[in-house]
Parts: C-alpha cells; structure tokens; sequence
C-alpha cells in the first residue's frame, strides 16, 4: 500500500483519533496533517504497513505533547484568578465507573465490539477487520451486549436506567433487550 492509498482510505479514522487528542476541530487538523507529514518521511521505514495506524497515533500524540510544551512556556502567571464557576464532575466520574463496571458482565467478544465500535467510534467493517469477524456478526454481537448492558444497568439502577433512557426519548430500558 502506498502512502496516498493510506491516507485516502484511513483519514477520517485518523481525524477522529486527533479530535480525541485535542479540544478544538481545526487544531484536529492541524495535529493530523503533521503527523502525516512526520510519517510521510518515514513510510519506507515502516515494515509491516498495518501497523501504520499505530505509528501515525504515536506521531500524533508525541506532536500534541511538542505542542503543549511550547504553549505551557508561553503562559503568564496573574495575580487573581477570574471568578468562573467549577462543575462539579462527581456525578460524572460515578456514571462512568458504574459503565466501566457494568462492562465486566460482557463476554470478551462483546466487550471489544462495544469499545471499537462505540470508544474508537470504528464503523462496522472497521471493526469487523479488527476482530476477524463478519460485518453481520458484529451488528448482532453489538446487539446483544447493548441490550445485555440496558439489562444489567436496569438491575443495578433502576432510577437511573429508565431516567436516562426517557431522557434520550428511547423506549423504556431493557424493552428491546431479548
């Protein structure tokens, strides 16, 4: 595989890895395009092609850090600090651990079609290539592990699965799950 090949055929996986890396879209951008200009120099070096995804992220974090270096040297210290309101991410923080919990109940199979799918955002024959998997095998394995996980969250927390799930104009918790 050439490098344009590479680029046209993973750029937008490789986006959304940048977007996670930074806050703002256009800095996204800006840390992809370097970091394939970084990679672009070194593409003859990289032997086994399908590792590139790993050294193009690598690349990107090494140059997001190089950037945050420079832009902590260039902070003034003040005097007072402006008074903004802190949010309080406690509740946050116990959603997300009860999630990180919930997911042990997922076979191995399940746990990783969830996390490609829904953590790396891959697309269905993203992650079908990733697992070794027919694209068919992965919707009904993400299938089951969601109305796995709707049923477990709904043992745990009533409260909190049928609040959130009315918040998100779905059908009651656990009513899809077969």
């Amino acid at each position: 595989m050439d490098f344009d090949e590479y680029v046209r055929t993973r750029h937008d996986a490789l986006l959304r890895r940048a977007r996670r890396l930074v806050p703002d879209p256009l800095d996204a951008q800006d840390l992809l395009q370097t970091a394939l200009l970084r990679t672009y120099g070194r593409w003859d070096d990289i032997v086994d092609k399908q590792l590139a995804d790993a050294y193009v992220r690598r690349v990107m974090i090494n140059t997001r850090t190089e950037w945050w270096r420079a832009q902590k040297l260039q902070e003034l210290p003040i005097e007072r600090f402006p008074d903004a309101p802190v949010g309080d991410c406690a509740e946050q923080h116990a959603h997300r651990a009860l999630l990180l919990d919930i997911m042990r109940v997922l076979a191995p199979q399940q746990r990783s079609v969830v996390v490609l799918r829904h953590w790396e955002q891959m697309t269905t024959e993203e992650t079908a290539a990733a697992l070794c998997m027919s694209p068919g095998t992965v919707k009904s394995t993400l299938h089951r592990a969601l109305a796995r996980l709707r049923e477990e969250l709904q043992r745990r927390d009533p409260d909190y699965a049928s609040a959130s799930a009315v918040g998100r104009g779905c059908p009651a918790a656990g009513r899809g799950a077969r």
